[in-house]
C-alpha cells in the first residue's frame, strides 16, 4: 500500500479552504488545516486543526518551526480577503490598502518561506490561491482592481520563489478556484464550493512532480499571466 498523502491547508475556516480540506480527506489524504481561532474545530474531527493568523509574524515563525522537514505532499496557502467595498485606490484608506496587501500578498509569501522545508522534495507542491482576476490578459476590464492587484502581486512574488523551489524539485501552483458561492463570491456565483474543490483536488493530484510554476484554474486550464 502506498504511503498516505499529506496536505496542509492554510486558511480553512470556511469556504474553499474548508471544502478542499474535506474533499482531500474523502480521497484518503491526511489533512492538517489552519484557522485563526480554534473554536469549532471539533466539528470536523477528521482534520488536524492548527491555529494560525498569517499576519502575526511571531505566530507564523513559531508555526514554521513546528513542521517537520518533508512532511507534506501539498501545502496550499489559501488565506485571503476581498478588501475594501469600494475598490478604488483613491477611496480606500491607507489602513485598508495595507491590510489587503498584507493578507493577500506579503503574509502568504513570508509564510511560504517559513514552511518551505516542510514540503516533500522531489514531488511536493507549494500552492497559492490566486485568481483569474490577477491577469491583465484574463481581466481586461480591471474588475475588482484592488483585490486583483493584490493577487497580481502575489503571482509575481510566487514566481520569485521559483529558483528555490526548483532546487528542491518542487512544483509551484497559482490556482484560480473559479467564481464560487462563498461569502466572498456571493450567492450569484456559478460554482458551488463542492464543484470548485473537486477540481482543485484533481489539479493537486495531477501536478505532483511536474516542477515549474503554473497558473491554472480548477479545471486544470492554463491561464495567461
Amino acid at each position: 500500500m502506498s504511503k498516505q498523502h499529506q496536505a496542509l491547508i492554510i486558511g480553512a475556516s470556511r469556504g474553499i479552504g474548508l471544502g478542499l480540506s474535506q474533499e482531500l480527506h474523502h480521497r484518503g489524504w491526511a489533512v492538517s488545516a489552519t484557522r485563526r481561532q480554534s473554536v469549532g474545530a471539533d466539528t470536523y474531527p477528521a482534520i488536524t486543526w492548527l491555529t494560525l493568523d498569517i499576519n502575526n509574524e511571531q505566530q507564523s515563525t513559531a508555526f514554521g518551526q513546528l513542521l517537520q522537514p518533508g512532511q507534506y505532499d501539498v501545502i496550499l496557502i489559501n488565506a485571503g480577503v476581498q478588501g475594501p467595498e469600494r475598490q478604488s485606490a483613491s477611496s480606500a484608506t491607507p489602513e485598508e490598502l495595507l491590510s489587503l496587501f498584507m493578507t493577500n500578498t506579503f503574509s502568504p509569501i513570508r509564510l511560504a518561506n517559513l514552511v518551505l522545508d516542510a514540503v516533500k522534495p522531489g514531488t511536493g507542491i507549494l500552492a497559492f490561491t490566486s485568481s483569474k482576476l490577477a491577469s491583465l490578459n484574463e481581466n481586461t476590464q480591471a474588475d475588482m482592481p484592488l483585490y486583483s492587484a493584490s493577487k497580481s502581486a502575489l503571482n509575481m512574488l510566487t514566481r520569485a520563489l521559483l529558483p528555490e523551489t526548483d532546487s528542491r524539485g518542487l512544483t509551484l501552483l497559482s490556482l484560480h478556484p473559479g467564481w464560487v458561492q462563498t461569502d466572498m463570491g456571493g450567492a450569484q456565483a456559478p460554482l458551488t464550493v463542492e464543484e470548485s474543490v473537486k477540481g482543485l483536488a484533481n489539479v493537486l493530484e495531477s501536478y505532483q512532480g511536474k516542477g515549474g510554476h503554473h497558473f491554472v484554474d480548477y479545471t486544470s486550464t492554463p491561464l495567461t499571466w
